[in-house]
């Protein structure tokens, strides 16, 4: 076992203090999320100010409770869903408030005095995260559109040339009632003529006995050489084995540290999956990211797809000899412009990226959404991937 492997393998020890740090994080987080949009947004004197100081005092007080209260082991969906609009809705207050900062320093530059420009600053903001807001969740709601990308495969045999490999990911069904949406993702995939469709984790956020209305248009889902899934960071939050037993339960193959292969016309792909790499902390027996497991007696001469919900398990892929590895996990950032915190944690956003002279990696924006529920330049997506044998370029 490398030492790459051996830090998704292991559970992590806890750290004395790790709390007290966390607390003192968060705290320091709430009071920026929400003290700057107060200090741009509340400028009128007086009565107007001291209620809208009381609002913000409020709003910050009562988020982490609701948070705690939605995401615990409980997942109450009516905190939840309060909670992750509050979140989103601060969230671009924050980001334009920033940005209405140095509005408002042009505006003093140019001679512009207060009240007036506090007053433009305040409206300006308030106007721009509204819109954004209101498109934002109409893009959180929407079916995703289909994204199409060919991908070539050098050691793809002819037989599988054009294999049409359906991507859904990240669709984090949770407190807003989501089943219709399901069940029309599910119709827009079953006219794309799938021969794989590949789910690659984080399907809910809640236990199976909790969701299993939205997540039952999956049973429906043609592909006609198969249906495979492995679980994503989230499962680890809401009975991770019991949601690969329920896929089981859909017909679905969940590629739990193992591997099918699948034929056409004479040749064949190994299509593997593993555990996501949060999986070994998470104390579910039996769960960790293993890619040796996971292609343990795969005939080396054939091409490896394989799904890993992080893109941060590419290293993984790279060691192993994968050809194309699927993933999620990144929204592509889901709110704007979240992005640049998601690049910390992850090699890749979104898209086709080479990470080796065999290994590719494509990097889903997600179809559905997490909490907040909007999405801001980072529309969601249900991947079309059509795999070509052939050298690349």
């Amino acid at each position: 076992m490398s030492v790459g492997e051996a830090v998704e393998t292991e559970p992590r020890r806890r750290r004395p203090g790790r709390a007290i740090r966390f607390a003192l994080t968060l705290a320091v987080v709430l009071l920026l999320l929400f003290g700057v949009p107060w200090w741009t947004l509340i400028w009128a004197p007086d009565l107007a100010r001291v209620a809208g100081t009381v609002v913000f005092a409020v709003a910050v007080a009562a988020f982490p409770a609701l948070m705690v209260a939605g995401h615990g082991s409980r997942h109450r969906d009516g905190p939840a869903v309060v909670a992750d609009t509050m979140l989103g809705v601060v969230w671009v207050l924050f980001v334009w408030s920033l940005l209405g900062q140095l509005l408002g320093l042009v505006l003093r530059l140019a001679g512009v005095d207060d009240p007036a420009r506090s007053r433009v600053v305040a409206a300006a903001v308030a106007v721009v995260a509204l819109v954004l807001l209101v498109w934002g969740y109409a893009e959180a709601r929407r079916v995703p559109r289909v994204r199409r990308v060919e991908v070539v495969l050098p050691r793809l045999g002819r037989g599988l040339d054009g294999l049409r490999l359906v991507l859904l990911t990240d669709t984090h069904y949770g407190p807003i009632d989501r089943a219709r949406w399901s069940r029309r993702v599910t119709e827009v995939v079953n006219t794309l003529d799938a021969d794989l469709v590949a789910h690659t984790g984080d399907i809910a956020d809640g236990e199976v006995a909790q969701r299993r209305e939205q997540a039952a248009p999956l049973a429906d889902i043609r592909a006609s050489l198969g249906r495979v899934y492995v679980t994503g960071n989230h499962e680890y939050f809401s009975g991770a084995q019991r949601w690969v037993e329920h896929m089981a339960a859909l017909g679905w193959e969940a590629l739990h540290n193992r591997h099918v292969v699948v034929a056409r016309g004479g040749d064949s792909l190994v299509v593997a999956g593993v555990d996501d790499r949060t999986a070994a902390g998470s104390g579910v027996p039996g769960h960790h990211a293993d890619h040796a497991a996971a292609l343990e007696g795969a005939d080396p001469s054939l091409p490896v797809l394989l799904l890993a919900h992080q893109p941060a398990q590419i290293a993984g892929a790279v060691r192993h000899g994968v050809d194309l590895q699927i993933s999620g996990h990144t929204h592509g950032g889901q709110m704007w412009p979240f992005h640049y915190l998601v690049r910390l944690d992850q090699p890749v956003l979104q898209g086709l990226s080479r990470h080796s002279e065999r290994t590719q990696l494509y990097t889903s924006r997600g179809t559905g959404f997490w909490g907040p529920p909007f999405r801001i330049f980072a529309p969601s997506e249900i991947t079309l991937l059509t795999l070509r044998a052939g050298r690349a370029e």
